[in-house]
């Protein structure tokens, strides 16, 4: 059975913090902030997202997350000051900071970081202890290895130690599948908890070559769940891996492997769990992104909840979603270790009778740092700080990534890619991990680092006509705003350099992209033929890491152009997925 709209109370939201004391004051007075009131018989923690980030960080929640179709003016597509009143939450408090851009420097200098593994194992290891004895289950849904260059260069090992020491019980992966079998198995091998997907299949080719797989039977490749005995009940857990790794990434690392979001093979699953091993829940730990976890909620019966992750939204409430068996909760916990969501379950015989959910900041400065989990941050550091240390630049504006089309961040990286290799036009991937920097914050390679260490860094440069350039643009915009949300890859917009161009996101595939522009107001020409660099590419390149090319363009002294945005949007004036405040 799943949740029944009868059988769950109100959800709590995220917790308001006292906004007018000092530092010291609100650390005194609002650490209560994270005494939870005992409810349940089993607690779920999760997080999901964090990137690597080892240390609290900075982090600016987008002023652009469109919604469109049916998905406009729904969660997660809302921010601003539309955020703060779906959800009830204060403006000027430490969650509108948290949850939101707004005002977000001000609020940086009030509120502080968020985040970091020695903060978030002192505020898990007390949300254990309240639950009571073995009633508490730590999950993570994802992009847990990749994000730093410390993360890169050991290729994920050194997140496997603070995995382990933090006590994850289960995980699922989409990132960590981008340093290729042979290091994620090793990793595997060395991780305490069970890695979870039961979207992950062989290819017919590899299962003739009798390749390692879990169940050879069945061609799954990892195991796809496992029950839980808590507090004489027995909960679910069953893993959804990002669904379209071979897609989004280059399909050498994972050549032996088909994904999917397999939707039909997920319903047989949870019956399996409902019908045979009896269980009282049924949790999908997913790393699909919410629009598409808000989509598979419709059709498969039998979950009670999904945890999700991918897109980074950070949902201080569940969203119920109605389906043939009943009612299934989805949230999103955000991302870079910024939110730990607390999920409270009420289980009777068979089925789940309450539930209270809470996705809460992790505010470093409220939070003694674990001595143990810190002193293992500190030695895996160690041979990566004085390389990484080394100041490049000073931040001369605050530079941060995650929106739909742009970011300084991403301005940065083009201007870096045009200025070094000499192009008209620069492309950046508009991937929604990396850190934000403070005006006036040194900025040092372990920064550059934060922003792009990936396993296929190298750039390129070749030619391209307008039509091409145009059709790049048309097809991520289509990924990006497909009224299906299972065409949804999760990423944001491609970022441009050197050239402008208009959007229309509510307009079909193809006809999205107009008016294409080089900075000099040239019109560019189908025809024509453009020198373009990028990075990323999911075919091989052999040109230089994208980390060095920055780092270059940095230490020469170039100021960065004035421009905040290359994109005219039309279409959008209403939607309140745009925020004109920040």
């Amino acid at each position: 059975m799943t949740i029944r709209r009868r059988d769950f109370l109100k959800f709590a939201g995220a917790v308001t913090l006292s906004g007018g004391l000092s530092r010291a004051a609100r650390a005194a007075d609002n650490a209560r902030v994270y005494d939870l009131e005992r409810f349940g018989n089993v607690r779920i923690l999760h997080m999901t997202d964090t990137h690597a980030q080892l240390q609290p960080v900075y982090f600016r929640e987008p002023s652009v997350n469109l919604g469109i179709g049916a998905m406009q003016g729904k969660p997660p597509h809302l921010v601003g000051r539309a955020f703060l009143d779906r959800f009830g939450i204060r403006a000027d408090s430490a969650d509108a900071y948290a949850f939101t851009c707004l005002d977000f420097e001000k609020s940086a200098a009030r509120f502080g970081k968020l985040g970091g593994f020695a903060h978030l194992k002192t505020l898990i290891d007390r949300l254990r202890g309240d639950a009571g004895s073995g009633r508490a289950l730590l999950l993570d849904g994802g992009d847990l290895w990749q994000g730093t260059g410390q993360a890169n260069a050991t290729q994920g090992a050194d997140m496997v130690d603070a995995a382990n020491l933090l006590g994850i019980e289960a995980m699922t992966g989409h990132w960590e599948f981008t340093y290729g079998e042979a290091a994620l198995r090793k990793n595997l091998e060395r991780f305490k908890g069970e890695f979870l997907a039961q979207n992950v299949f062989l290819t017919a080719e590899a299962a003739f070559n009798d390749a390692k797989a879990f169940d050879p039977a069945s061609g799954r490749v990892f195991k796809p769940s496992l029950v839980k005995e808590i507090g004489g009940h027995r909960v679910a857990v069953i893993g959804q891996a990002f669904p379209y790794v071979p897609i989004a990434h280059p399909k050498r690392f994972t050549p032996d492997w088909t994904f999917g979001i397999r939707d039909d093979e997920l319903q047989k699953l949870v019956d399996g769990l409902r019908n045979n091993d009896k269980v009282d829940a049924v949790v999908l730990l997913s790393h699909n992104g919410m629009d598409v976890d808000l989509k598979l909620a419709s059709k498969v019966s039998g979950i009670d909840v999904i945890l999700g992750g991918h897109t980074h939204d950070a949902i201080p409430q569940p969203i119920t979603v109605n389906n043939p068996g009943g009612v299934t909760l989805v949230t999103n916990a955000g991302s870079n270790g910024k939110f730990l969501g607390v999920l409270d379950l009420n289980l009777a015989k068979g089925k789940v009778s309450d539930v209270r959910y809470r996705l809460l900041p992790v505010f470093s400065e409220l939070l003694k740092p674990d001595p143990a989990m810190q002193a293992l941050i500190d030695k895996s550091r160690e041979p990566f700080a004085t390389p990484d240390a080394e100041k490049i630049a000073t931040a001369d504006r605050l530079l941060y990534r995650r929106g739909n089309f742009s970011g300084t961040m991403d301005r940065l990286i083009c201007n870096a890619l045009r200025g070094e290799l000499d192009v008209e036009i620069a492309l950046s991937p508009g991937f929604r991990w990396g850190t934000s920097m403070m005006p006036g914050q040194p900025v040092t390679m372990q920064d550059v680092l934060a922003e792009t260490a990936i396993t296929y860094p190298e750039t390129y440069v070749q030619s391209m006509t307008g039509i091409q350039i145009k059709d790049i643009l048309e097809d991520v915009c289509d990924n990006l705003f497909n009224a299906d949300p299972y065409y949804q890859q999760g990423g944001d917009m491609v970022r441009v350099g050197g050239m402008s161009y208009t959007c229309s996101p509510n307009e079909g595939a193809g006809k999205r992209i107009s008016a294409l522009k080089l900075d000099n107001g040239r019109t560019i020409e189908a025809g024509k033929s453009y020198k373009v660099a990028g990075w990323a590419s999911v075919n091989q390149q052999k040109g230089t890491p994208v980390w060095d090319v920055v780092a270059r363009h940095l230490r020469s002294g170039k100021r960065a152009d004035g421009h905040d945005t290359d994109v005219t949007l039309r279409g959008v004036d209403d939607n309140p997925g745009l925020s004109n405040q920040g």
